[in-house]
């Protein structure tokens, strides 16, 4: 019998670098900007979405393309938990560990629906 169940809350800090998005909005101006920024939260949406597919179908050359991918956009706009952690299911992959890139795959997800609600919000990119 059990007496206790103990729920876990995983709860994934998530971190920006306004520096790079600064940098971004004084080269390109506000609108552009913007637009670069829709474009990328949008593309990372996607490509997260494909992650998840491609572990599905256990398709790990894709996966592993797929992740590394979001790292370089990822750092292009200074998501630099989303890029850490997309790299670290890179590197699972490439070790052939199904388990740890399993683990490392649903951390990224979290991560990476945390960065985008707090780069949509921060932007205030709505439509």
């Amino acid at each position: 019998m059990v007496d206790k169940v103990i729920t876990l809350e995983q709860k994934e800090t998530v971190r920006l670098d306004s520096d790079r998005l600064n940098a971004l909005y004084r080269q390109l101006g506000d609108k552009n900007a913007l637009d670069v920024l829709c474009r990328t939260v949008e593309e990372l949406a996607v490509r997260l979405s494909n992650c998840e597919r491609l572990w599905r179908h256990r398709d790990w050359d894709g996966l592993r393309k797929c992740a590394r991918s979001l790292v370089a956009i990822a750092e292009q706009i200074g998501m630099t938990a989303l890029a850490r952690v997309a790299g670290d299911v890179a590197q699972n992959v490439d070790a052939g560990d199904a388990v740890a890139t399993g683990a490392t795959l649903s951390r990224l997800i979290r991560v990476g629906e945390n960065s985008l609600t707090v780069i949509w919000d921060q932007q205030d990119l709505s439509v």
